[in-house]
């Protein structure tokens, strides 16, 4: 039985309605690399999460069935710490799960790890003056936004810095090149329509970027150009990672001068897709929708974790349409059964799916549009979840209610 009305009736999404796929190759050198675990969806994530980091000796693009493939390159970021925590580290059995290494000056350097609380003292000795020094000769100079990189490498290091502009605290965060997630989105990316993933920090987004980008410009065959305002997708250095593939990287000289590079990439080097990680500006979200109105598709990420982030946020909801206040007539208020005042989306949104990154393998994907108009109705939206099931493979559920805030 149908009880909406034809008006509120949700729209198919692009895409079968249930389903899992998984991609398979014959490459007995990287059986090693696979990982399988058999815990349940709900109550296996954070298990399956610490799974998905165990390390490869040699970057790989293919994808397992069923498996993800990981590459860091922890050894070229341990050499910026001291001896004795370098040597501590190489020997610590969860390095494969490491996330970052804390370095405060005055305290115990301390060491953190996925989906673990707190963190792991690494010595008894505070930190000294020193120790800090001599990790930023190894590093070199720092940017506009206190971040520094190791060439070659995607690791990101951020300092803290006294009044005086001394360094007084490191925060060394582990960059990870992950072959495998863009199974979650792969078949979106065949509708050539612009994508927003929301996450809170450390969820996978930055990751996602970077593959999504290899797979554009290497299988999809697209010219696709990255902004990268901390060379967090491309890795420090001239040169980019090789985990971005064939994809171009231009690099951002301040955090303020993103919206600029935006338009100049577009201006300038004809992409057919373009890739930019944490728009946060309205400058930016001006130059998002100047880059979607001329036809180039857009992937980008934005701060948040539900799509009511967004929409309240007055700086970054034009995202998604932007939101106005409408005054009806008495007799459309009667007939629509709401107030004279109400609030409608007034434009149509730069990104049409947005996908709110729940864990690294729970996603839930909007049809933007819809999603927004029934939210501002008061209604919750009919939405996709993307998920790993028990054995690995992407599976994909639709017509499931929204569980997330309303407007």
């Amino acid at each position: 039985m149908v009880l909406l009305s034809l008006q509120l009736q949700p729209q198919p999404f692009p895409f079968p309605p249930i389903f899992s796929y998984s991609r398979s190759i014959s490459n007995p050198a990287l059986n090693a690399t696979r990982i399988r675990n058999p815990n349940t969806l709900h109550l296996g994530t954070q298990n399956r999460l610490k799974s998905c980091c165990r390390c490869s000796s040699a970057a790989t693009q293919s994808t397992h069935e069923g498996f993800l493939v990981v590459e860091d390159d922890l050894p070229a970021l341990l050499q910026i710490l001291p001896k004795e925590l370098r040597e501590h580290l190489e020997n610590e059995p969860r390095k494969a799960e490491l996330l970052e290494i804390v370095l405060d000056l005055g305290r115990r350097p301390e060491a953190r790890f996925l989906n673990e609380p707190g963190g792991q003292y690494l010595r008894n000795a505070e930190v000294s003056q020193e120790e800090l020094q001599e990790a930023e000769k190894a590093l070199g100079e720092f940017g506009g936004d206190n971040r520094a990189g190791i060439e070659g490498t995607l690791h990101r290091i951020s300092a803290i810095r006294s009044r005086k502009g001394t360094i007084v605290g490191l925060t060394c965060r582990v960059g990870r090149a992950v072959t495998g997630h863009v199974d979650m989105v792969r078949d979106l990316l065949e509708y050539k329509e612009s994508i927003l993933f929301l996450g809170r920090p450390g969820v996978g987004k930055t990751t996602v970027m970077r593959e999504i980008a290899r797979v554009m410009a290497d299988e999809l065959h697209k010219r696709v150009v990255i902004v990268d305002t901390s060379n967090e997708i491309g890795g420090d250095g001239d040169v980019p990672h090789s985990a971005i593939g064939g994809a171009r990287r231009m690099q951002v000289p301040e955090p303020s001068m993103q919206h600029k590079v935006m338009i100049e990439a577009v201006e300038n080097h004809m992409p057919e897709v373009i890739i930019v990680d944490e728009i946060g500006t309205k400058a930016e979200a001006v130059a998002c929708r100047s880059i979607a109105e001329r036809g180039v598709m857009l992937i980008g990420t934005a701060h948040g974790e539900h799509l009511a982030n967004i929409v309240k946020n007055p700086t970054l909801s034009d995202l998604v349409g932007g939101v106005e206040t409408v005054t009806l007539s008495d007799e459309e208020a009667r007939a629509r059964g709401t107030q004279k005042t109400i609030m409608e989306r007034k434009a149509p949104p730069t990104f049409p799916f947005l996908i709110e990154m729940r864990e690294r393998d729970y996603w839930v994907t909007h049809r933007t549009e819809k999603s927004v108009d029934m939210l501002l109705h008061g209604r919750k939206p009919f939405i996709e979840i993307r998920r790993r099931d028990e054995k690995f493979n992407v599976v994909i559920e639709r017509w499931t209610k929204y569980d997330g805030d309303g407007i």
